[in-house]
Order: C-alpha cells, then structure tokens, then sequence
C-alpha cells in the first residue's frame, strides 16, 4: 500500500473510531445514564463537555474530508501519488493530532495548536493543489 492509500484509508478510519466513541457514549448513557434515546443533540452538548468535543471532532473531519480526502483520492484516481506520496503521512498525523488534542483540552495553548495542525493540513493541501494543476496545464 503507498502512502497515499495508507493516509486516504487512515483518514476514514478515523473518522470511524470518533463515530464508535460517540456511539460508546450515547450507548452508555442510554443504558446507564437513563438518557432517553431519541433525545440526544447532534453536537453532543447534552452528554458532557467531553461528547462535545468529540462530536466537534468528528464534525472537524468531515468538514475537512472533501478538501483532503478529495486530493488524495484525485491523487489515486489519476495516478499521480508521486504529487502524495512524500506528504500523505505528515496529513493524516496533522489530522489526528489536530481531532486528539481537540479532545483532550479546549485550554489557549491546545487551541493554538489545534490550528497549527489544521494549517499544515491547508498547506500540504495546498501544494498538492498546485502540483496538480500544473501538472495538468503542462
């Protein structure tokens, strides 16, 4: 598997195992908590500060999917992983760093870097989206 594959799948993993933590949570509720099934918020607010930052998470990677996930699958659609190859990697770990420390703290310093992350996904991104097109205007 190339590493534009590994990132691609391992980007959709994740989001994966954030929506198996939701439902762990909810699930939990419901049987432990008596919280009524069909009553939970979509941004997880009623769960605990915890389920909101998970459900922001979650959200943060589907926000994200179209533009990141959109360029790898380009890249492997077109055959042109050369362009993602050397970077896939360093997008899909921004991308967990950046969902992990959303969850662990909401403190200035975690905020900061939660935004470091979300710009080297922009940026590598970024290089991708030009490689592309001019690839494609040569």
């Amino acid at each position: 598997m190339n590493p534009t594959s590994f990132a691609f799948i391992g980007y959709i993993l994740w989001m994966m195992l954030l929506v198996f933590l939701i439902l762990g949570l909810r699930i939990y509720q419901f049987l432990f908590a008596g919280h009524p099934v069909n009553t939970f918020k979509p941004d997880g607010s009623d769960v605990s500060d915890f389920s909101q930052r998970l459900c922001r998470a979650h959200a943060n990677c589907i926000e994200g999917f179209p533009i990141f996930g959109g360029l790898l699958l380009f890249a492997l659609i077109s055959g042109l992983t050369t362009v993602t190859n050397g970077l896939a990697a360093f997008l899909l770990l921004a991308r967990v760093c950046q969902s992990t420390i959303h969850l662990i703290s909401t403190r200035s310093i975690a905020v900061h870097l939660r935004f470091t992350c979300l710009m080297v996904q922009l940026i590598i991104s970024a290089i991708w989206g030009y490689q592309f097109l001019m690839i494609h205007l040569s």
